[in-house]
This record gives C-alpha cells, sequence and structure tokens, in this order.
C-alpha cells in the first residue's frame, strides 16, 4: 500500500492497525471534482462522518472540497484544522445550542435544518448573537434505497428531516421565511447509504426540483442550493458492484440540469456529500493472530487482537469484508474460518464464514475496505485502546492519528 509492504509496516507500528492510502484518498477527490464539473456550479463536500480528523481536513480541502460536519466535535476539528469555513455544511437531527452557537460564531456556510424545534432554536441563538445564519431544510423525498434498514435515510418513517408529501418541509420552509434571522438557501436530502445504483438518486433529484418548483410557485422562496448527499456504494466483497464518480454525480447532474430546463427554472448550485466511497477502500485494518479454537463439524475461530471496539460494523449490521494473510498473501485459501475479536461479547466477530489458508498463531490478517466507519465508530470498550492510523504515500508510512494510552483511558476518571 502506498509503495509500503504491510508486514514491515506491522514491525514498526504494531497490530491491530488502521492504514490509509493517501494517494487513493486524493485521485477519488479529483475524480469527484471532475464528475461534477460539467455542471458548472457546484461543489463536493466531504462527508466528516466517515473517517474526521485535522489530517483528513487538510488533504480534502487541499483537493478543494467542501466539508460536512455532523456534531460540534466534528466542527471543532475543521476549525482547528484551518478550514475554510465558507465551504463547511452542518448537520444532525438533534444540534445542541451550544452547537448551533458554535457554528453560527463560525460563520459556517449552511446549517442544515431537520426539525421545527431546530428553526426556533436557531432563530434564538442568532437573536441573541445579533447575526444573520443561511441554511439548507432537510427534506425527505421518501425514496427507499436499496440497502440495510438501519442505513436508509429516506423512509417515511425516519427520524431525519421533513416530509416533501406531506406538507411538513413546505411548512418548514414557510417558517423559515418568516424569519429575520434565518436566510433560506435551499434544498438537502439524503436517501441511504452503500447504494449501488443510480436510479434512486435521480428519482430523489427530481423530486427534490418538483419540489423546488412548487416552493418557488407557492410561497415565492428560491431554491438556490440543492444538496442532493451522499450514499455512494464502495466495495466490501466480491458482489459489490459500485459505481464510478463519474457514473453517479455525472449521470444524476446532467438530469438536474436538462430537468431544470423543462421547469423553467435556473440550475441551482448542486451539492453531493461522499464519504465512505473517498476513505472507504482507501484503508485497510491490520491484526495479528493469537488463539485458534477448532470446534470439529461445527466451526474454526481464529482470534485476532482488536475487535468490534475498533470495527464494530459486523456486530451493528452483519457487516461483511474481504480478507486475507498479509504476511501469506500468495498461498490457496483452503480453510473456512470465522473471525474472532478480543472483546467480552459472543457477539464480537469481524467475518464470518471465509475462507484463508490454513491459519497459524502470529500470522498477520488484513480486513479490506475499512476506511471508513471503523475509526469514527471505535470505542474504548472493556478498556481497550483504540488503534493508531497509520498514512502510507510513496514509500513512507506516518502516523496521522497516533496510538492511544492507558493513561488517555484513564486521565479523565475521578
Amino acid at each position: 500500500m502506498g509503495g509500503c509492504d504491510t508486514t514491515e509496516i506491522i514491525k514498526k507500528f504494531g497490530t491491530p492497525l488502521y492504514v490509509l492510502d493517501e494517494n487513493y484518498i486524493r485521485n477519488t477527490c479529483k475524480e469527484y471534482i471532475s464528475a461534477l464539473g460539467e455542471y458548472g456550479n457546484g461543489l463536493i463536500a466531504y462527508a466528516g462522518k466517515a473517517l474526521l480528523c485535522k489530517k483528513m481536513c487538510k488533504i480534502v480541502a487541499s483537493e478543494g472540497l467542501g466539508l460536512d460536519v455532523v456534531s460540534g466535535g466534528e466542527l471543532a476539528t475543521a476549525l482547528q484544522a484551518g478550514f475554510d469555513t465558507s465551504k463547511i455544511y452542518f448537520h444532525g437531527n438533534n444540534k445542541s445550542r451550544q452547537e448551533l452557537e458554535m457554528a453560527v460564531k463560525a460563520n459556517v456556510h449552511a446549517i442544515v435544518i431537520d426539525s421545527f424545534f431546530e428553526i426556533d432554536l436557531l432563530n434564538d441563538v442568532c437573536k441573541k448573537l445579533g447575526k444573520k445564519q443561511a441554511v439548507l431544510v432537510r427534506s425527505n423525498p421518501g425514496v427507499e434505497a436499496h440497502t440495510h434498514h438501519y442505513i436508509q435515510t429516506a423512509k417515511v418513517d425516519s427520524k431525519f428531516g421533513f416530509f416533501v408529501d406531506d406538507g411538513t418541509a413546505e411548512k418548514a420552509i414557510a417558517t423559515i421565511a418568516k424569519s429575520s434571522f434565518l436566510n433560506f438557501l435551499g434544498l438537502h436530502c439524503h436517501i441511504g447509504s452503500q447504494i449501488f445504483e443510480v436510479t434512486p438518486f435521480e428519482l430523489a433529484a427530481k423530486k427534490m426540483i418538483d419540489f423546488a418548483a412548487k416552493v418557488k410557485a407557492k410561497l415565492g422562496v428560491t431554491v438556490s442550493e440543492l444538496n442532493l448527499g451522499g450514499g455512494f456504494g464502495i466495495e466490501y466483497i466480491d458482489e459489490d458492484r459500485p459505481l464510478t464518480p463519474k457514473e453517479y454525480i455525472g449521470l444524476v447532474a446532467k438530469q438536474v440540469k436538462d430537468y431544470c430546463k423543462t421547469k423553467d427554472m435556473p440550475q441551482p448550485k448542486l451539492i453531493f456529500e461522499p464519504g465512505r466511497s473517498i476513505v472507504g477502500p482507501a484503508g485497510v485494518t491490520l491484526y495479528t493472530v493469537g488463539a485458534i479454537k477448532d470446534i470439529p463439524n461445527v466451526r474454526k475461530y481464529i482470534s485476532v487482537d482488536g475487535g468490534m471496539h475498533e470495527n464494530p460494523r459486523h456486530a451493528l449490521y452483519q457487516a461483511q469484508y474481504k480478507v486475507a494473510l498479509a504476511n501469506r498473501l500468495d498461498e490457496t485459501c483452503t480453510e473456512k474460518i470465522t473471525i474472532a475479536g478480543k472483546c467480552c461479547e459472543s457477539g464480537d466477530m469481524l467475518a464470518r464464514d471465509v475462507m484463508l489458508p490454513p491459519v497459524k498463531s502470529g500470522d498477520n490478517l488484513v480486513i479490506f475496505s475499512t476506511g471508513a466507519y471503523n475509526y469514527s465508530m471505535a470505542s474504548n470498550y472493556n478498556r481497550n485502546l483504540i488503534p493508531p492510523i497509520v498514512l502510507v504515500n510513496k514509500g513512507k508510512a506516518e502516523y496521522m492519528i497516533r496510538p492511544q494510552t492507558y493513561d488517555d483511558i484513564m486521565n479523565r476518571d475521578v
């Protein structure tokens, strides 16, 4: 990876260890910007929830991307990294007063409104600060993507946003339009994650443009920005068939441009928010095999020195991965095994029924496509340490996030 031998990386940095390929991240950023380039007025905003740290902020900023943050912690990270706040969008279904104050004071480009409660709260925050804040309205178009139900976000039954078809989204916009402290910029929607088809995005885009035309006709309010979110799928296993940025964004952007012409309305600024597809395939996690438990005619477990504390995705929604032995990559896979973590939970598994060469204690296991939603969802469960991240590029390997220590875990204990 990045000109580095992962077995040598293990000798230097130990395991468990996240490794990210910087060049892969940068090339994917370039692909997304190129895919949207023909539209003329748009922005690719990296979805920071996939993986955010100061170095990640600096990488995406240097490639010309904006940033989507979903918490005060993510916003604080961006601010400390010197990210241009005029390219930051602040999301979240239950932002606190403190988070909203932080965002308004930082002059973020837009806060994405998610509830009537938030309209009142943000209006009060802006009134007390004497500032006017630009906002988007998170609108639920009711387009259900074919993905795991935990990561579908545009169902009628969703905690996110205002439903378009029942009039609540229109009511939210009308309420914002009456405020002296809120400036309505446009609409946001996000239909889910790990999506492999372009059709759901096209349906969502069409529905949002129809809604924008309705808002203009009924309320006299112009949708100057249309944020269609992210959710573009990546390859975790061989059966996954992700599309390219051009196939996702290029097609949808063209449809938006053409459909705006038929509706005789100006093209809005078009924003997409890829996260997983930028950083996910760029990362792997490296482990060392410890205990091996073979239950004849039942299952063979190999235990590694990590687990659900640094990769909870299998435990959360049965996520699947490709795996290999980094130190014996060219050997034939002849055994079906299940990879167990070290946490004190029966459900602490990283992969089930995968094929590997005969595994030995001390082997180095690699799990692919772990750059997104692994470190960002990691915890200190069982007071295990969250692994560091090493960034590789042009034969060099350096810490992107340094290792935790036990003192780090305990230093807030009273």
